[in-house]
Protein backbone atom coordinates (compact mmCIF):
# COMPACT_ATOMS: atom_id res chain seq x y z
CA UNK A 1 0.00 0.00 0.00
CA UNK A 2 1.31 3.42 -1.00
CA UNK A 3 2.26 5.95 1.64
CA UNK A 4 -0.43 8.01 1.08
CA UNK A 5 -3.13 5.43 0.98
CA UNK A 6 -2.01 4.28 4.49
CA UNK A 7 -2.13 8.30 5.40
CA UNK A 8 -5.76 8.01 4.50
CA UNK A 9 -6.74 4.47 5.93
CA UNK A 10 -5.43 6.48 9.45
CA UNK A 11 -7.11 9.28 9.09
CA UNK A 12 -10.46 7.36 8.23
CA UNK A 13 -9.67 5.07 11.19
CA UNK A 14 -9.58 7.71 13.34
CA UNK A 15 -12.13 9.81 12.49
CA UNK A 16 -14.35 6.66 12.56
CA UNK A 17 -13.71 5.99 15.87
CA UNK A 18 -13.59 9.81 16.89
CA UNK A 19 -17.53 9.12 16.32
CA UNK A 20 -18.10 6.19 16.75
CA UNK A 21 -20.78 6.95 19.65
CA UNK A 22 -22.59 8.91 16.68
CA UNK A 23 -23.58 5.89 14.47
CA UNK A 24 -25.62 3.90 16.17
CA UNK A 25 -28.28 6.85 16.92
CA UNK A 26 -28.33 7.89 13.30
CA UNK A 27 -28.04 4.34 11.89
CA UNK A 28 -31.84 3.97 14.33
CA UNK A 29 -32.85 7.01 12.64
CA UNK A 30 -32.25 6.24 9.20
CA UNK A 31 -34.51 2.67 9.71
CA UNK A 32 -37.11 4.64 10.92
CA UNK A 33 -36.99 7.30 8.50
CA UNK A 34 -36.71 4.39 6.01
CA UNK A 35 -39.83 2.50 7.12
CA UNK A 36 -41.75 5.71 6.95
CA UNK A 37 -40.98 6.03 3.11
CA UNK A 38 -41.90 2.37 2.68
CA UNK A 39 -45.32 3.02 4.19
CA UNK A 40 -45.58 6.29 2.17
CA UNK A 41 -44.70 4.77 -0.96
CA UNK A 42 -47.63 2.06 -1.01
CA UNK A 43 -46.44 -0.66 -2.59
CA UNK A 44 -49.20 -2.84 -1.52
CA UNK A 45 -52.18 -0.60 -2.85
CA UNK A 46 -53.75 0.49 0.10
CA UNK A 47 -56.84 2.91 0.40
CA UNK A 48 -55.77 6.15 1.86
CA UNK A 49 -57.33 5.93 5.11
CA UNK A 50 -55.09 2.64 5.85
CA UNK A 51 -51.86 4.49 4.71
CA UNK A 52 -52.38 7.13 6.96
CA UNK A 53 -53.11 4.74 9.92
CA UNK A 54 -49.97 2.40 9.68
CA UNK A 55 -48.03 6.01 8.99
CA UNK A 56 -49.48 7.57 12.13
CA UNK A 57 -48.77 4.52 14.10
CA UNK A 58 -45.05 4.60 12.97
CA UNK A 59 -44.80 8.38 13.97
CA UNK A 60 -46.18 7.28 17.26
CA UNK A 61 -43.78 4.50 17.12
CA UNK A 62 -40.83 6.28 16.34
CA UNK A 63 -41.64 8.64 19.55
CA UNK A 64 -41.24 6.01 21.23
CA UNK A 65 -37.83 5.31 20.29
CA UNK A 66 -36.74 8.90 21.83
CA UNK A 67 -34.42 8.39 23.80
CA UNK A 68 -32.91 5.52 21.90
CA UNK A 69 -31.36 7.92 19.51
CA UNK A 70 -29.77 10.45 22.57
CA UNK A 71 -28.95 14.11 20.56
CA UNK A 72 -31.59 13.28 17.87
CA UNK A 73 -34.46 12.86 19.82
CA UNK A 74 -34.95 16.65 18.67
CA UNK A 75 -35.04 15.45 14.74
CA UNK A 76 -38.16 13.04 15.60
CA UNK A 77 -40.02 15.73 17.56
CA UNK A 78 -39.53 17.60 14.49
CA UNK A 79 -40.69 14.88 12.13
CA UNK A 80 -43.61 14.41 14.15
CA UNK A 81 -44.45 17.77 14.38
CA UNK A 82 -44.08 18.73 10.71
CA UNK A 83 -46.03 15.84 9.75
CA UNK A 84 -48.91 16.17 12.30
CA UNK A 85 -49.08 19.82 10.38
CA UNK A 86 -49.31 17.96 6.68
CA UNK A 87 -51.32 15.16 8.19
CA UNK A 88 -55.41 16.30 7.17
CA UNK A 89 -53.47 16.98 3.04
CA UNK A 90 -50.97 14.31 2.85
CA UNK A 91 -53.32 10.79 2.40
CA UNK A 92 -55.47 12.13 -0.41
CA UNK A 93 -53.20 11.14 -3.28
CA UNK A 94 -53.92 7.43 -2.44
CA UNK A 95 -57.41 7.59 -2.96
CA UNK A 96 -57.33 10.02 -6.52
CA UNK A 97 -55.64 8.15 -9.18
CA UNK A 98 -53.15 9.98 -11.13
CA UNK A 99 -53.34 12.71 -8.16
CA UNK A 100 -49.19 13.53 -7.71
CA UNK A 101 -47.60 12.52 -4.31
CA UNK A 102 -44.94 14.55 -3.69
CA UNK A 103 -44.59 18.55 -4.00
CA UNK A 104 -41.84 18.17 -6.19
CA UNK A 105 -44.29 16.25 -8.58
CA UNK A 106 -47.63 19.13 -7.89
CA UNK A 107 -44.73 21.71 -9.00
CA UNK A 108 -44.20 20.30 -11.92
CA UNK A 109 -47.42 20.14 -13.20
CA UNK A 110 -47.88 23.93 -12.04
CA UNK A 111 -44.74 24.58 -13.69
CA UNK A 112 -45.96 22.99 -17.47
CA UNK A 113 -49.08 25.13 -16.53
CA UNK A 114 -46.91 28.01 -16.26
CA UNK A 115 -44.86 26.97 -19.66
CA UNK A 116 -48.10 26.77 -21.55
CA UNK A 117 -49.30 30.14 -20.58
CA UNK A 118 -46.20 31.85 -21.53
CA UNK A 119 -45.99 29.93 -25.09
CA UNK A 120 -49.81 31.06 -25.80
CA UNK A 121 -49.34 34.72 -24.48
CA UNK A 122 -45.79 35.52 -24.62
CA UNK A 123 -45.70 36.77 -20.95
CA UNK A 124 -43.24 36.35 -18.61
CA UNK A 125 -44.65 38.30 -14.98
CA UNK A 126 -47.82 36.86 -13.67
CA UNK A 127 -50.83 36.66 -15.97
CA UNK A 128 -53.63 38.68 -15.03
CA UNK A 129 -56.14 35.77 -16.40
CA UNK A 130 -54.30 33.12 -14.10
CA UNK A 131 -54.63 35.16 -10.93
CA UNK A 132 -58.06 35.83 -11.59
CA UNK A 133 -59.23 32.35 -12.66
CA UNK A 134 -55.99 30.25 -11.83
CA UNK A 135 -58.22 27.94 -9.78
CA UNK A 136 -60.49 26.68 -13.03
CA UNK A 137 -57.54 27.48 -15.46
CA UNK A 138 -55.30 25.76 -13.94
CA UNK A 139 -56.93 22.26 -13.42
CA UNK A 140 -58.38 22.88 -16.92
CA UNK A 141 -54.43 23.07 -17.91
CA UNK A 142 -53.70 20.22 -16.20
CA UNK A 143 -56.60 17.80 -16.67
CA UNK A 144 -56.90 18.34 -20.45
CA UNK A 145 -53.32 16.80 -20.96
CA UNK A 146 -54.62 13.05 -19.20
CA UNK A 147 -58.24 13.17 -21.00
CA UNK A 148 -59.82 14.08 -23.87
CA UNK A 149 -63.13 15.65 -23.16
CA UNK A 150 -66.34 15.74 -24.92
CA UNK A 151 -69.01 18.38 -24.76
CA UNK A 152 -71.10 16.40 -22.70
CA UNK A 153 -68.31 15.44 -20.32
CA UNK A 154 -68.11 19.34 -19.31
CA UNK A 155 -71.82 20.26 -18.76
CA UNK A 156 -72.00 21.10 -15.19
CA UNK A 157 -73.23 18.12 -12.63
CA UNK A 158 -73.92 20.35 -9.72
CA UNK A 159 -75.26 23.40 -11.17
CA UNK A 160 -75.39 24.64 -7.25
CA UNK A 161 -71.83 24.41 -7.41
CA UNK A 162 -71.25 25.69 -10.68
CA UNK A 163 -72.85 28.92 -9.78
CA UNK A 164 -71.13 29.73 -6.45
CA UNK A 165 -67.68 29.06 -8.75
CA UNK A 166 -69.02 31.51 -11.19
CA UNK A 167 -69.79 34.15 -8.20
CA UNK A 168 -66.13 33.61 -6.69
CA UNK A 169 -64.73 34.25 -10.71
CA UNK A 170 -66.80 37.43 -10.66
CA UNK A 171 -65.64 38.99 -7.67
CA UNK A 172 -62.33 38.18 -8.27
CA UNK A 173 -62.45 39.87 -11.51
CA UNK A 174 -64.14 43.05 -9.87
CA UNK A 175 -61.52 43.18 -7.26
CA UNK A 176 -58.68 43.38 -10.11
CA UNK A 177 -61.15 46.05 -11.98
CA UNK A 178 -61.30 48.05 -8.91
CA UNK A 179 -57.17 47.70 -8.20
CA UNK A 180 -56.63 48.81 -11.81
CA UNK A 181 -58.52 51.77 -11.34
CA UNK A 182 -57.17 52.61 -8.24
CA UNK A 183 -53.67 52.65 -10.49
CA UNK A 184 -54.56 54.39 -12.99
CA UNK A 185 -56.53 57.47 -11.35
CA UNK A 186 -55.97 57.06 -7.23
CA UNK A 187 -57.53 60.45 -6.76
CA UNK A 188 -60.75 59.92 -8.88
CA UNK A 189 -61.06 56.34 -7.19
CA UNK A 190 -60.39 58.03 -3.28
CA UNK A 191 -62.99 60.48 -3.84
CA UNK A 192 -65.50 57.82 -5.39
CA UNK A 193 -65.34 56.14 -2.04
CA UNK A 194 -65.37 59.60 0.13
CA UNK A 195 -68.18 60.65 -1.38
CA UNK A 196 -69.89 57.06 -0.64
CA UNK A 197 -68.70 56.97 2.38
CA UNK A 198 -70.25 60.34 3.22
CA UNK A 199 -73.55 59.43 1.72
Amino acid sequence: MSPVLKQLLHLLSKGLQATAPLWPPLQCCYDLVHQATHILANDEQHSGAQVRERYLAHVSQMQQHKAQVGPLGEAIDHFAHITTNFAPGLFHCYDVQALPRTNNELEHCFGVARVHERRATGRRGAIPGVVVRGSVRLMAAVATRQHLYSAQDLRPGDYQRWRELRTQLQQSEETRRLQFRFRKDPATYLAALEAQLLM
